[in-house]
């Protein structure tokens, strides 16, 4: 334990000569630095990132310092989010401490100084620090990245993760349906690689990259004479993966002429090459991939895609979010793609700059991580400074730094949206509502008043248009979704 405080790194924020020498000393096991202004705090947080911020808050009577004060903690918490800062004050100041353990702080500590109780929260917040960390890393182990190039924490990617295992160990068809460039070449390398068939081929086809003219000799083969120019006997791409597994990436694109020759495939596991009369026997696990909408391509695009195919390579359908979709996962990617085509490129590793950070956070990815992953491929080639900035990204910086949500309030914003939607669901009804959530009356009397909730406005009338409003998202394709698998990469 004391090995791994001694690599802890403490910033101390404090303008009393004697009070710092007297603090460095209290904390000589750890890596203090030492601060006198607001400015060279910030700079050191963005240069070293510390575990712990102790600083003083300063005193109620002096309101201008104090509201200071916790604008230059908001400020820490934006540059790093998991520093814990320790807020120090009067003993007057009560309401000044929970005023900053609102913002974010990890604790406070009521002067005077007692170097004993002080050591003593400091060191639980670098235990809780060091606890952050470890639990990081081992979600990294067993769940956030469990399948390989598929990088995310979001819900989607774990969600993902769990049905690609699920699926993997079987010779179901699969079907995967997503936006260009989420990645569902990946997914489909990753059920290949988790099945039985790993020790052989793995076959990607797209079906959008090779002409019509060529696309049947491709895929089927041919005889030698079948046509002019068939010199030899050659094997189709659908028999050179016999035993291991075929992904037809846009099959979307798959012209109709052909779609009868592989629904006999995909059936019988058979294929017959262009000028053959022998059907080969094959042994194949057949995925494929579309970001187009097949069903609306059986009805109303003119028959241009079979029914009967689409039963047939639908057996498991797995849903691949966009980019947008995966909370938190944008900024992860770009961290990662960063150190990877750094150093694939023989280029210094760079950091994000804020404004990068904020950009990357902000923007659309209308191309998804093929887009992400070609922006930070420019950017780690034209980037002059020793930071990649929005500018080199060829975005533009938003501004505004993301809000970090502490967890007392994701807290206090889940509990007060559970009120409200009993508050709905009961139509006003307060015994009603307090059954909902499993408190008693009273206990629903003192939510109500916390959270500021008129339950006036939930009566029958206001109850029946948020009902209403449940019943239609609840029927929107994302509850339905719950019948398919979702999840991204690439």
């Amino acid at each position: 334990m004391a090995a791994a405080m001694q690599r802890r790194k403490l910033l101390i924020l404090e303008t009393d000569r004697a009070l710092r020498r007297e603090l460095e000393a209290v904390f000589s096991d750890l890596d203090v630095t030492v601060c006198e202004t607001s400015e060279q705090t910030l700079a050191t947080v963005r240069r070293t990132e510390p575990d712990v911020v102790l600083f003083d808050l300063g005193t109620a009577h002096k309101p201008a310092v104090a509201a200071q004060s916790l604008e230059l903690l908001r400020q820490i918490l934006n540059i790093s989010p998991d520093t814990k800062i320790i807020a120090m004050t009067e003993h007057d100041a009560r309401e000044l401490a929970v005023a900053a353990v609102g913002l974010g702080a990890a604790d406070f500590y009521h002067k005077p100084l007692d170097a004993g109780v002080l050591s003593i929260v400091v060191r639980r917040a670098l235990r809780i620090r060091e606890l952050e960390e470890e639990n990081w890393r081992l979600r990294e182990r067993t769940g956030a990245m469990a399948l390989e190039g598929i990088i995310g924490v979001s819900d989607a990617i774990r969600s993902l993760c769990r049905a690609v295992e699920k699926v993997a160990p079987t010779n179901t068809t699969v079907l995967l349906l997503g936006e260009s460039g989420t990645g569902k070449e990946l997914l489909a390398r990753a059920l290949h690689r988790l099945s039985g068939r790993s020790h052989k081929p793995f076959v990607a086809i797209n079906c959008a990259a090779i002409p019509d003219t060529l696309l049947e000799s491709e895929l089927f083969g041919y005889e030698k004479g079948a046509f002019t120019g068939a010199a030899r006997r050659t094997a189709g791409k659908l028999e050179s993966g016999d035993g291991g597994t075929v992904f037809l990436d846009e099959i979307g694109e798959m012209p109709a002429s052909l779609q009868a020759k592989l629904l006999r495939v995909v059936q019988e596991r058979t294929v017959e090459r262009i000028g053959g009369r022998t059907p080969l026997s094959l042994d194949l696990r057949i995925v494929c991939a579309t970001n187009r909408d097949l069903t609306s391509l059986i009805g109303n695009g003119g028959g241009s895609f079979r029914e009967d195919l689409f039963y047939r390579i639908s057996e498991v359908i797995i849903r691949v979010p966009p980019l947008r979709d995966r909370q938190g996962d944008s900024l992860l990617l770009a961290q990662s793609l960063l150190q990877q085509l750094s150093a694939r490129l023989g280029k210094p590793t760079r950091g994000l700059a804020p404004d990068a950070i904020r950009a990357i956070q902000a923007h659309r990815w209308p191309g998804n991580v093929r887009e992400l992953e070609n922006r930070i491929k420019g950017a780690v080639i034209m980037a002059e400074g020793a930071v990649v900035t929005a500018g080199d990204l060829g975005l533009e910086d938003p501004g505004d730094d993301p809000e970090y949500l502490n967890l007392r309030v994701a807290r206090q914003r889940a509990e007060a949206q559970a009120v409200r939607q009993s508050l709905a669901v009961a139509q006003g009804n307060l015994s009603r509502a307090a059954e909902l959530l499993g408190v008693t009356r009273p206990t629903l009397y003192d939510l109500l008043g916390k959270h500021r909730i008129d339950a006036a406005q939930f009566g029958r009338h206001a109850a029946g248009a948020a009902d209403g409003g449940a019943m239609k998202a609840d029927a929107s394709p994302a509850a339905g979704g719950a019948t398919s698998l979702v999840t991204d990469a690439e």
